[in-house]
């Protein structure tokens, strides 16, 4: 008989701690706030929101840090983490302008239906509700943008083949 011992069994490994919640004085997750901007850095996106728990934090470079919980209603707001340069001659604006035809998508926007044709709209044109503005291609998918109502083409804010954010005016129609 050998005189072997037993080996005591491994201990399973423990698991380790939760990250404190650190919270300012009003409230505010700091350390999300943080790892959300962590996080523009190294994807290199321009804004990220989450919404967890019924809070919803957003991070976006240059236009700030919100959150908002949407048990509450109340949104308490954080200081921009940076903030964007005001250009000297423009007025600030408070959002879009009337009539703005927001991106549905993030993509690269095309003002008419293939290369070397003429453009779907141009100020001053007069468009109908559902007729196709611009092609926003994402993931290698061309979709239609069409006019939400119909109107008058006051502005085209974006130029062929750059690439748009979700949110940002294509056009103008009055």
């Amino acid at each position: 008989m050998s005189s072997k011992k037993k080996k005591p069994a491994a201990k399973p490994a423990a698991k380790p701690a939760p990250k404190p919640v650190l919270k300012s004085k009003s409230g505010i997750d700091v350390a999300a706030i943080h790892e959300l901007a962590e996080l523009l850095d190294a994807t290199g996106l321009t804004e990220i929101e989450i919404d967890h728990k019924g809070a919803r934090i957003r991070v976006s470079r240059g236009g700030g840090i919100s959150i908002a919980t949407t048990s509450t209603g109340a949104a308490p707001a954080a200081a921009p983490a940076t903030p964007a340069p005001a250009p000297a001659s423009a007025p600030a604006s408070s959002g879009p302008p009337a009539g703005a035809v927001p991106s549905p998508m993030v993509g690269t926007v095309y003002l008419s239906p293939e290369p070397g044709k003429p453009p779907f709209i141009s100020v001053g044109k007069t468009v109908k509700e559902g007729d196709t503005l611009f092609i926003v291609e994402a993931m290698k998918t061309m979709n239609a943008i069409t006019a939400p109502r119909g109107g008058t083409v006051k502005d085209i804010c974006v130029a062929d083949g750059t690439p748009v954010e979700f949110g940002q005016t294509l056009a103008v129609i009055a």
